[in-house]
């Protein structure tokens, strides 16, 4: 009888909730922890922009793509080519919540979060100054980035005032940003 032995890497000593998120916590206007009650979609921008071709023709479906293709225009199709920014949606249709987590950017050093609703036609648009830097715990835990906040602006669509309440985005799960919200939806 042969035995074998498999050898793997592991540590007890890891981190089992290891996400790097900025914690946001809800309050109303007067500080008192609140859930939400509105659906938010959070979206954030990205640098630069991307190439988008459009094409119409009369009596048929509009098609969209990243790439150009000469078939459609072959077919009878016109086409448009348009620059669109480039963001990303973070968080899709949440709703009644009293918080959100999201991660940050490794290199930037302001991130631009967008926040739409569903029963308000404003958006709200939270930037955050931070600077980024890697962390090792242990080697063979691998490498994090953390973040430590400097600045946080919003717009008030929504949002009465922001403010820092933790500067310092790591695995430990605290609540780095205070959104205070205006009493617009209840």
């Amino acid at each position: 009888m042969s035995i074998m032995l498999l050898a793997g890497c592991y540590s007890n000593n890891c981190p089992l909730e290891n996400n790097v998120t900025c914690n946001y916590g809800f309050y109303d206007a007067e500080g008192t922890p609140i859930e939400y009650n509105d659906t938010i979609t959070v979206s954030t921008l990205l640098p630069g922009y991307k190439t988008v071709y459009t094409y119409r023709k009369l009596g048929s479906q509009t098609v969209i793509t990243d790439y150009q293709d000469k078939s459609l225009v072959k077919l009878g199709y016109t086409e448009t080519i348009s620059q669109q920014r480039q963001d990303t949606i973070l968080l899709n249709k949440i709703h009644s919540t009293a918080e959100m987590k999201l991660p940050m950017s490794f290199f930037n050093t302001c991130d631009t979060l967008i926040l739409s609703y569903r029963r308000i036609s404003l958006k709200d648009t939270i930037k955050i100054e931070h600077t980024s830097y890697p962390y090792v715990e242990l080697p063979e835990c691998g490498t994090y980035r953390y973040h430590t906040l400097k600045a946080v602006t919003a717009t008030d669509a929504a949002i009465d005032r922001i403010e820092i309440g933790n500067t310092q985005v790591n695995y430990e799960g605290e609540e780095n940003v205070k959104i205070y919200f205006n009493g617009v939806v209840e």
